[in-house]
């Protein structure tokens, strides 16, 4: 059974020091490494079952908590809860784990990080995949995920409740089965000396969602700067990838490929083997 190492890194923000914590997956030493960043209201244990088997493949996986999320600190000054902190973050995550290059694995709000790094100059990014992201965000979904984070619970009375809560809200991710219900439960929460279960989630992330409740947002300008491949991959029901921004998207900036999961909407999970299969396959293909 492999196993992950848990390490951190200190980062700095507006209101000073902050650390992000990591589980590393693989050889320190292997030659291929992948960084795998999560949703909005999510953490990197999300990707273990993908880690696992990139893992097993050779690679050397990171998988980062966003700065108030899991085992990440929370930051001094919500408003700091944005896309600038993340990618600062994120680049000095890259900057500790002494990669050259890497494949970033983003879902949701982790493939819009990765999208902005991978449109700068000198990105390390070799090759990228984005799980149900596009860079035009269409405000009716944007106003939906900002009802959910704002109706998030301070806690929940059980684990029953717990579990309960986990597989309403996150429907959309598909059938999954009891196994990866709980995995996504257990690393989402931590029990009080109350016997209650807090989510770990910082409740002030919702600052970063107020100035774009009522607006579309477009990116295409990130979007076109991008010159590595990247696999696109979307939910069958999704409303924050439209099936025809999902196409354009194949259209103009980089190299991209459309893959579409049935049965799910926002977003794909990554933790059946048809959906790690594909990522698998694809980043193979585009090894040389």
């Amino acid at each position: 059974m492999i196993e992950p190492a848990h390490r951190r890194v200190l980062c700095h923000s507006r209101s000073g020091l902050h650390g992000i914590a990591y589980t590393e997956w693989g050889k320190p030493n292997a030659p291929r490494v992948a960084l795998c960043v999560h949703g909005l209201t999510r953490q990197g244990r999300d990707f273990d079952p993908l880690a696992v088997a990139l893992a097993q493949r050779g690679y050397r996986v990171i998988c980062p908590d966003l700065a108030g999320r899991g085992q990440s600190d929370w930051l001094g000054d919500p408003d700091d809860y944005g896309l600038p902190q993340y990618i600062s973050d994120m680049i000095t995550v890259l900057a500790r784990s002494g990669a050259a290059e890497i494949d970033w694995i983003g879902t949701s709000l982790g493939g819009l990080t990765g999208m902005h790094v991978a449109a700068m100059a000198k990105a390390p990014i070799r090759r990228m995949v984005m799980n149900d992201i596009g860079p035009f965000l269409p405000w009716q979904a944007l106003s939906r995920i900002s009802t959910y984070v704002g109706n998030m619970p301070k806690s929940l009375p059980s684990w029953p409740a717990a579990e309960a809560y986990f597989r309403e809200v996150l429907a959309p991710y598909g059938s999954l089965g009891d196994a990866e219900w709980m995995h996504l439960a257990k690393h989402s929460l931590r029990q009080d000396a109350d016997g209650r279960y807090r989510l770990l989630v910082d409740p002030a992330i919702r600052r970063s969602l107020r100035p774009v409740m009522f607006y579309n947002v477009s990116m295409w300008q990130q979007w076109d700067a991008i010159r590595c491949p990247v696999l696109v991959l979307r939910g069958e029901h999704s409303d924050l990838l439209s099936a025809d921004l999902a196409q354009e998207m194949t259209q103009r900036g980089p190299p991209t490929r459309l893959v579409e999961f049935p049965g799910c909407g926002h977003a794909p999970a990554l933790m059946d083997f048809r959906q790690i299969g594909t990522v698998i396959s694809w980043l193979e293909s585009q090894r040389n």
